[in-house]
């Protein structure tokens, strides 16, 4: 296959640990050729969806460490997106309206028969965050809004809670209210300007302190091994982006059942690759944008999470 990966500029990735250099040098190492484009490279010409995008080679031998780890193989070229046998749309968040933006091409694409995983609709309409209020059974309390006394409410309620904002990533923005929080107003005129933006409040899980697991769904299945994000002492959040500790474990049973009962469901509706992230008995957040941790998971484990996936990807394609 010629896969084109959709993605942020190569030299700003840390590809010794990167997914999506992972997924390259899988495809690579199966025989596909990779070609690479940003963002803004995506255009509409005459009703069709193109793309500006050159070919890459990585070597088998090559330093992840390095700032040449990749090789062009080719000028930039223009082509129709049903060019490629897939697209894989891994542009990190922020989900601004360029994002959106994207997604709509993205599912122009697919109408004249292009395929791409996670499809465009399907990551528009599956706010990371957002979306686990469809699976209310596997989540802790949880209220989304932008009025402050309801917050305040919710917070006399459970007393201990987290608040974050809809569109962030990797920890920021997220704060833990205690019952005594003198701050409390402060925090919430912040994070909501002043009652303009709409957040997300949760009752606070305890169990953070074993992680905030990251449990991969390939095409309809779990992965067996999560990735536990262990946050630093005195640290409420596990995100690796915040200084967390990532330790691979096996599923457990609870890991399953929720693990279960969702990637069905979100595999029939275009998403091909899910990161679901699980503190304790709940499900926080399901992450559909750019999933990450391969590398952890199969340097800890020796399930090779990458080349699972290569293998669902061409299954994807065939039945597509």
């Amino acid at each position: 296959m010629h896969v084109l990966f959709i993605i942020d500029p190569l030299p700003l990735l840390k590809a010794y640990k990167d997914t999506s250099v992972a997924m390259m040098r899988a495809l690579i190492k199966r025989g596909h050729s990779i070609s690479v484009a940003l963002q803004g490279d995506l255009f509409i010409e005459n009703g069709r969806v193109f793309v500006r995008s050159r070919s890459i080679q990585i070597e088998e031998n090559a330093n992840l460490h390095g700032n040449a780890w990749w090789a062009y193989t080719s000028e930039g070229n223009e082509f129709p997106l049903v060019h490629f046998d897939a697209t894989i749309m891994r542009k990190d968040p922020p989900f601004d309206m360029e994002y959106v933006y994207s997604t709509h091409l993205l599912e122009y694409a697919e109408h004249q028969g292009a395929k791409v995983f996670n499809s465009g609709a399907a990551i528009r309409n599956h706010p990371e965050k957002l979306s686990i209020t469809e699976f209310a059974a596997f989540t802790a309390p949880t209220l989304v809004t932008r009025d402050m006394s309801r917050i305040r409410q919710f917070h006399a309620q459970h007393q201990d809670i987290v608040v974050k904002p809809l569109d962030g990533m990797g920890g920021s923005g997220v704060f833990r209210v205690l019952q005594n929080e003198a701050n409390l107003n402060a925090i919430l005129e912040l994070l909501t300007q002043e009652g303009n933006r709409t957040i997300m409040a949760q009752r606070f899980i305890p169990e953070i302190t074993n992680g905030d697991k990251r449990i991969l769904l390939i095409d309809g299945a779990p992965i067996p091994y999560a990735l536990a994000r262990i946050p630093l002492a005195g640290e409420t959040r596990g995100n690796l982006a915040a200084g967390g500790r990532g330790v691979a474990q096996k599923l457990t049973d609870r890991d399953l059942q929720i693990a279960q009962a969702i990637a069905p469901v979100l595999r029939q509706r275009g998403l091909l690759l899910v990161g679901l992230d699980v503190i304790g008995d709940y499900v926080t957040e399901i992450n559909v944008t750019s999933p990450t941790c391969f590398v952890e998971i199969t340097e800890q484990t020796g399930f090779d999470v990458a080349a699972h996936f290569a293998q669902a990807l061409e299954k994807a394609v065939l039945s597509a």
